[in-house]
């Protein structure tokens, strides 16, 4: 497997290992010691599955108490996956990063612990998969604005974004308030 840190430390993109032939293919999507040799620190406590059609956007979540590292992956489709570093005393803080992640490329993210995240649907649809490393907890978690200008992430153009009510009411970085945020360590 290939494991490229991103411009946010901890941030790590992931190309498995492919073994494919006429019949189909065969990776492993998970191995606990050699994800650890790599890089990915994580011991996960949840699996989750999104179906999402074109254009939906997802994001940007994180939870404090409770913060989750994901790793995500397409299992159909392709989406515009996105990590938000908000942690408060990060020298990388309000910066994030942004990849193409396809069924066909089979790429996978690892985001970590204190990073908001999200994705857009550029594709028809698609089956989005995460490993959360904390349980979801609805009453810690926040949004932040998927379109803050501050953050200033560069959405793809040929998508209109759709979103829950929930995320249209997500909230700039500077306008959440600091013990919600997780801290630096």
């Amino acid at each position: 497997m290939k494991v490229t840190e991103t411009t946010l430390p901890g941030v790590l993109l992931i190309e498995p290992v492919v073994f494919g032939d006429a019949r189909g293919f065969f990776m492993e999507s998970w191995h606990q010691e050699k994800y650890e040799k790599a890089g990915v620190p994580a011991r996960f406590k949840q699996d989750n599955l999104s179906f999402s059609q074109k254009g939906v956007l997802r994001g940007m979540h994180f939870q404090n108490p409770g913060t989750q590292g994901k790793l995500v992956s397409v299992l159909k489709g392709e989406v515009f996956d996105v990590a938000v570093d908000v942690r408060v005393g990060s020298p990388h803080f309000g910066k994030w990063v942004g990849y193409l992640l396809s069924a066909e490329n089979k790429h996978q993210l690892y985001v970590p612990e204190g990073f908001a995240h999200g994705f857009i649907v550029t594709s028809d649809d698609a089956l989005f998969q995460y490993k959360c490393t904390d349980l979801y907890q609805p009453q810690h978690e926040c949004s932040l604005k998927w379109d803050d200008p501050d953050v200033g992430i560069v959405w793809p153009k040929n998508v209109t974004p759709a979103l829950s009510k929930k995320d249209l009411e997500g909230l700039r970085l500077k306008d959440i308030p600091h013990e919600k945020l997780p801290r630096f360590s």
